[in-house]
């Protein structure tokens, strides 16, 4: 049925995944229609995410479109369903969908590597640290904004604490030099960040300034892997939003982008001992 509000991240993916399994068969969207019994505007509504699908019907799909891959059959049946609810619907009247969609591509990521050079990772940041940052955007936002955001970050941050998350934060030390809100603030932002990384699935290794060249990037890079390999999402934190990609070159070139950057960072006790002594000079 059709889902009554704009589709979510997910739904959109589940409808671009089916297409392209109908595109790899070499069958036009009207034969696609034709042979599952449906007319031309369901079937684009269907592809569009707009209208939801069940999982007995993602396989029939995948079965007429000869789609020899079990795994990803699975996953995408998985995906069925209308809208995801989850905590992050308590903000549907007060934040863009892009930051839901945000929130629910991590619920339901296997693992998250991110990449950044002059910010703290949001899943790692402090909410006084949080809350500074907000407190310097273009054009300025109310109180109550920056505290819908600050709350809402910090909830995105149980995701860490799930069973079998693996987290790894690449940061450069620039990041972590900025006081932001202040050499307190930034003092127990970054003892934080040492406690966090002595968890067990998480992992932070930071470029320290002088490192070998590596691909620069200005925009924070989340790259959150799915079930299976074809459905991991790249994320870019930019001025306007977020952006997020899923073509098999972008998540290859953005995998490449992060083991360079790995690639110029310290092992994580080095960097845990660079962030101890920022902190100390802080």
């Amino acid at each position: 049925m059709p889902t009554g509000k704009p589709p979510t991240l997910r739904q959109q993916r589940l409808g671009a995944e089916l297409r392209k399994l109908r595109e790899r068969a070499g069958l036009s969207s009207t034969d696609a229609a034709r042979l599952h019994g449906v007319n031309q505007a369901r079937m684009s509504m269907i592809e569009a995410g707009r209208y939801a699908v069940s999982a007995d019907r993602v396989r029939t799909f995948a079965r007429n479109y000869r789609c020899p891959d079990r795994e990803l059959v699975d996953a995408l049946a998985a995906m069925t369903g209308g809208r995801t609810r989850g905590w992050w619907d308590e903000y549907q009247e007060l934040l863009p969908n892009a930051l839901l969609d945000l929130a629910e591509l991590e619920h339901h990521s296997t693992a998250l590597r991110i990449g950044l050079i002059v910010h703290v990772p949001g899943l790692l940041q402090t909410a006084d640290h949080v809350r500074a940052g907000l407190r310097e955007t273009v054009p300025p936002l109310r109180p109550y904004e920056v505290e819908h955001l600050v709350s809402f970050r910090i909830k995105r941050q149980a995701v860490l604490y799930r069973d079998r998350m693996q987290y790894t934060a690449i940061v450069h030390e620039a990041a972590l030099r900025m006081e932001r809100g202040g050499p307190e603030v930034a003092r127990r932002q970054l003892e934080y960040l040492i406690e966090a990384s002595e968890q067990d699935n998480i992992t932070i290794r930071v470029i320290p300034f002088g490192a070998a060249a590596f691909t620069p990037s200005g925009q924070s890079i989340t790259y959150a892997y799915g079930p299976v390999p074809q459905l991991d999402t790249v994320e870019l934190d930019t001025d306007h939003g977020c952006d997020f990609l899923d073509s098999e070159t972008q998540l290859t070139n953005y995998r490449s982008v992060l083991d360079r950057m790995e690639g110029s960072s310290l092992p994580p006790e080095k960097s845990r001992d660079l962030i101890r002594q920022i902190a100390q000079d802080t």
